[in-house]
């Protein structure tokens, strides 16, 4: 049996959504983070060395890493959905995009994070080089969904189950405006539409509202 364990507001909403669009049969545990520092609760921490969401077990296996375990799944109860294959059209986008949401992308929405809590002043110059690093980034998504409705092509892959939270309720942690990117907007409303990942986030956080929108509520 899949056992999901599931901190509430995290990237571990992305395995509950690849569940989901797989149809899997498996069990979701929910942890809620601490009041006083927003972080997990020592029961959550106990399940794995890094302490760290997501945490998948299946048997005798404990896995983290969304990666790995979208890896995981993908490659054990996928069926080949959800995935390009090598030799089909999309497999260097579908590999590319895969890698770069915990590559590029969710790094450097943290790092200016962190900078601006240590000094948000124009005098930080590394801070203002993870903006401008930040802005690059997010244009490089804007093109890539200007040329394509997901980020392999036609169809969604792992490699948007990957990438949406850095997207949506990662701005929950540090708000940010996507209205300079509409192509992004339009794609984060074809995701909102999916039956699947409505239900997952329905089971994941039932009381949060997908952050779909130009701005965080």
């Amino acid at each position: 049996m899949l056992t999901l364990h599931h901190l509430g507001r995290s990237q571990s909403e992305r395995i509950v959504w690849l569940c989901e669009e797989l149809g899997l049969d498996y069990e979701l545990k929910r942890y809620q983070r601490r009041a006083d520092n927003r972080l997990a609760p020592p029961e959550y921490k106990a399940l794995h060395p890094m302490g760290t969401a997501p945490i998948l077990t299946d048997g005798d296996l404990v896995l983290g890493e969304s990666g790995a375990i979208c890896e995981y799944l993908l490659q054990t109860h996928g069926d080949g959905r959800l995935v390009v294959k090598r030799g089909e059209a999309g497999f260097a986008d579908y590999l590319y995009w895969f890698h770069f949401a915990n590559a590029t992308l969710q790094p450097v929405v943290l790092q200016v994070r962190y900078l601006e809590r240590v000094d948000p002043s124009d005098k930080n110059v590394v801070l203002q080089g993870a903006r401008e690093r930040f802005n690059r980034v997010f244009s490089t998504l804007e093109k890539r969904l200007g040329e394509a409705p997901y980020l392999a092509g036609a169809e969604l892959t792992a490699a948007d189950i990957m990438t949406v939270f850095s997207l949506t309720t990662m701005r929950l942690f540090k708000p940010y405006d996507l209205s300079p990117w509409p192509n992004i907007l339009a794609y984060l409303q074809r995701i909102g539409a999916r039956p699947a990942y409505r239900r997952a986030m329905r089971k994941a956080d039932p009381d949060l509202t997908p952050v779909l929108g130009a701005l965080p509520e």
